[in-house]
This record gives C-alpha cells, structure tokens and sequence, in this order.
C-alpha cells in the first residue's frame, strides 16, 4: 500500500484552508500531492491511501474539485471523533433547529437569521452551496461558530469570549464533545466521558483509549492517534510525505521504521538547518522535487546520494491547440511577480516601444497575487515607468475600453491600450488564460513550472533569461542574455508565422517527454526503488 501525506493546511494550523465562496480565493489548492493521487488514482497501477492529519470536515468537497472524490483515506480526526459516516450527504440549514419566530433573509452573499430586530445568526456555505458554518450572535457580538461536515452533521464549535475564540470543541456525530483545544495557550483536553477514538483498518473496527486526558499541544494528540494507526500497517507499505513545516519532525518521529518518500514542492520548505529534518531527509529511502533546480538544492543542502533523489514535475503536458490564431491579436504575457524593480522598468519601456510599433500586439501582465487591489497598483506602476520612458500612461488598463490621455479631452482623441493585468491564482484561471496567449516572456530568475507546461501544452513560443528543461533555444523558444535581446527575439515571433509554427511543432516534441504515461513512469521507477 501507497500512502499519501498531505500538507493540506490552512497556514500552520491543523486544519483545512476551506472558505466562504463570497470570499476571494488567495491561493491554489493545487500542489504535488494532488498531481501524485490523480495519476495514481486514474491509472490504477497502485493501491494507494491518503493519510489525512488535519481536521477537514469538507474534504469530500475537496476531492471532488481535485477530480479524486473515491480515493481511499484515513483521517486522523475522523478516529479522533469516532466519525463512522463516509458518503457526503446534503443538508439543509432549514433542516437546523432553529428558536420559534426566526426569519431568514437572503442577501446575494449570506443568509441571515433574524429573531425580532436583532441578528441571531449568520449562514456561510462554500463553493458547492453547502453551508460550512454557522455564526451565532449575542447582542451584535459572536458567540459561537458551529462548523458543519459534509457528510452532514456539525463537526466542530468554536466559543468566544468578547468576540474572541476562546476554544474549540471537536464533536462526535451525535453531538457530544470528544476534545477541546484551547487557543490561549493551546492545550487539548479529552472528555472523560469519552476518551477513546476509533481505528479503522482493512475493513476492521476497534477503539483505543487514549494515553491521557490532558496534552500540552494538538501535535501530541495527533501523534498519539498516529502511531496507534502505523502499527496495523506492514513492513512493505510505503509512505509518500509532502514536507510541511507543520508536519515535518512529528512525521521523522512517526516514520522513523517506516519506507518514506518525501516529496518537496517550490518554496512550501526548505530544508535548511534544523538536524532532525536534515535526518530524517538523509534517511529518507527517497526524496522527489518538483524540478531539477530544487533538487539540486536540496541535494547541496542535505548531500543526500543523487541515486535517492529524483526531480518529477507536478505537472503534466497535453497537446491543446489553444485559440490564439483566432483572436486578432497577438497576446504576449509577462510574468511580473518577483521581477526586480529595475528589471521590471526597463521591461516595461522596452514592451512599451515594441508594441506601440505593432498594429495587434498586446501586453499582458501576469500575476498570482491575490490581492484586492493588485491589479490596480500593477497599472500605477506600469504607467509609472511608462511615463519615465516619454510613453503616454494611457497606454495600461485594465479592460479593453480606450483611455482618454489627461491632454486629449480637447481633440477627443483617445489613446490605445495596449498593457493588461491578469490576476490568475488557480491552476484552472491560468490554464484560461494560456490558451490565448501568442507568446510567453518568462523573464525571472526562478520561471514558474507550471507556465512553461501549459506553453508546451498549448504549442506557445518562450523567451526566457535561464535555460531550463521546458526551453529549447532556436527550437520552441529563445534564451536571451540580457533585456537589450528582447526586441529582436520578440520580433523574430510576432512578424512571421513560419517561426511561431516552428515553435509550435518543436513544442510538442518536448511534451512527450511530460506525458501522464511518462509521469507514471518516473513514479514507477521511484517506487521500484523504494519497494
């Protein structure tokens, strides 16, 4: 058996990063672990198991958006509160008791509970229309938050002191608190009424008592239930741990008999300095990273045998003809996150000159910040530089719709657009939005993965300052040396086609190398060693 470790957590709490669907997504959920099950899920050439340490009461709606809701998985919360149920199940709020003379009312984001004049309550749901929480209020204060499974029962509450969490109760199915965790200084409590959790294993059921009734941190708790759990598994299963600084040294403890894969995804850790994870990496059977780039880091970093250490892409090629040659225009995108300031201005200038000279060439802007307003301080920065180069400001915007300049009101003449912002932070966003670009200029030290796939993926040329294995100068892109290169590398794609479609071809000869079969491939060799 194959068992997955997740570092699926909301920052360095033990517990899933689920949100309101009114609220903003700030961060992809997909990473490493996602791509590892769906191609062991969908291929079958393994018997696998996720291993869940986090308390996620939504993570049926979870697999279902990562396109995985049968994988297998034990949840160490789920033995905590002896949940039994396993099929999610849809519940109404209507379905909630509820104080005689309650009103509802439907506002575009929530629904409110109102009893008499005053809020009694306020309803959450997620990106399914299934509610995940439940705010109670006193005298226009919270006093409670009631967290909702999706399987149909409420999982958790939370209890507030002058608008403040105070502690959190995890509950079993029928409503009784099995541990409380306080957040003042964070100690766990089990009730004695109660102190056993369940474990499940190959079909079979039994209960455990706990070693004691008070902890010092939820870790320990954790810990504890995990051990118990890794005793019924067998000397030949193997255990693939993402690297989580959350996670990381009570996995070195937990795992120390065990066959460990660990798997290192872009800057989630590093491995730095701390002797027991360096131990635990060097004892690793093997250790997979996302790229060659993080791999030889991590080979520096912890001098484990380069035989033990594989770089595996996350990510997945497939050929997609995209839709740019049906636009008009041709999209160049740019991404502008971590750029240097200097470097970032004299790009601007250079994108500014380059383009003003082409009648359908555009300039997109890149990001995978979040924030409310990263769009717009995007363009204020962009029509800085541009400004600083004698260019009009005008010349960004966030939509298509032309900029009157400051001086034109007069004539009524308007100035062209030709700079867009494109905030992307969810693999399918960016994916959208590959599929129109003509060219990707991926000018940072560290080029994102996941842009360069999808440009083979989608046969798009690349000019890039660092040579990587997703680049093939002359062949489906061009490696420059310097920002002085960019007008002539650009235009070697933009003016004629028989160099784009070149680019093109050659970009779908390197895909073969990041097929799905290829993927399985690496990971099969990993686990012939492992095994």
């Amino acid at each position: 058996m194959l068992y997955f470790i997740p570092a699926w957590y909301k920052d360095r709490e033990w517990c899933e990063n689920e949100q309101s669907w009114r609220v903003k997504r700030m961060h992809t959920e997909f990473d490493d672990t996602v791509k590892q099950i769906q191609l062991f899920h969908r291929s079958g050439s393994y018997d696998y198991r996720i291993m869940l340490l986090g308390f996620a009461p939504n993570f049926r709606h979870f697999l279902h958006r990562q396109g995985v809701y049968r994988a297998p998985y034990w949840s160490c919360f789920d033995a905590i509160q002896e949940v039994r149920r396993k099929k999610a199940r849809v519940l109404s709020f209507h379905d909630l008791k509820w104080p005689e003379g309650i009103e509802f009312l439907y506002s575009p984001f929530v629904v409110l509970a109102m009893l008499g004049e005053e809020k009694y309550a306020q309803i959450d749901f997620g990106e399914d229309g299934n509610p995940i929480w439940v705010e109670l209020y006193q005298n226009e204060k919270i006093c409670r938050r009631n967290l909702y499974d999706d399987r149909g029962f409420v999982s958790g509450t939370i209890l507030y002191k002058e608008g403040q969490p105070f502690y959190q109760d995890y509950l079993m199915e029928n409503g009784m608190w099995k541990l409380r965790h306080y957040y003042e200084d964070g100690h766990v409590e089990i009730n004695e009424r109660r102190p056993e959790y369940l474990l499940e294993y190959e079909g079979r059921k039994k209960t455990k008592r706990f070693s004691r009734l008070r902890y010092e941190r939820m870790e320990q708790v954790i810990y504890e239930v995990l051990m118990s759990y890794l005793e019924l598994t067998g000397p030949q299963d193997v255990f693939c741990a993402a690297m989580h600084g959350l996670h990381g040294k009570l996995l070195g403890k937990a795992l120390r008999e065990k066959k460990v894969i660990l798997s290192f995804f872009h800057d989630r850790y590093q491995a730095g300095e701390d002797p027991e994870i360096l131990n635990m990496i060097r004892n690793a059977d093997y250790v997979v990273a996302d790229s060659k780039e993080n791999a030889e880091k991590i080979q520096r970093q912890t001098g484990i045998q380069k035989g033990r250490l594989k770089a595996i892409p996350p990510y997945d090629t497939r050929a997609d003809e995209g839709i740019s040659l049906q636009l008009g225009v041709q999209k160049i995108l740019v991404p502008v996150d971590g750029l240097a300031p200097e470097v970032f201005g004299e790009l601007i200038r250079i994108l500014g000159t380059c383009v003003s000279q082409k009648k359908d060439a555009r300039v997109h802007l890149f990001t995978r910040d979040a924030g409310y307003d990263r769009k717009q301080r995007l363009l204020e920065q962009v029509r800085a530089e541009l400004e600083k180069g004698g260019m009009p400001a005008g010349w960004a915007a966030e939509t298509g719709k032309k900029m009157a300049a400051e001086n034109d009101f007069d004539t009524g003449e308007k100035a062209p657009v030709y700079f867009f912002p494109e905030q992307c932070v969810d693999e399918l966003s960016v994916s959208k939005c590959m599929r129109e670009q003509w060219l990707l200029l991926e000018l940072r030290d560290v080029p994102e993965q996941y842009l360069q796939i999808n440009a083979i993926s989608f046969g798009i040329p690349q000019i890039v300052r660092k040579k990587t294995d997703f680049v093939e100068h002359n062949g489906n892109g061009i490696v420059i040396e310097g920002l002085e290169e960019l007008p002539d590398a650009m235009n070697y794609y933009l003016e004629e086609l028989k160099h784009w479609n070149k680019a093109r071809i050659y970009s779908y000869r390197i895909s073969r190398k990041y097929t799905t079969g290829r993927l399985l491939e690496m990971w099969g060799e990993v686990m012939d060693c492992v095994g």
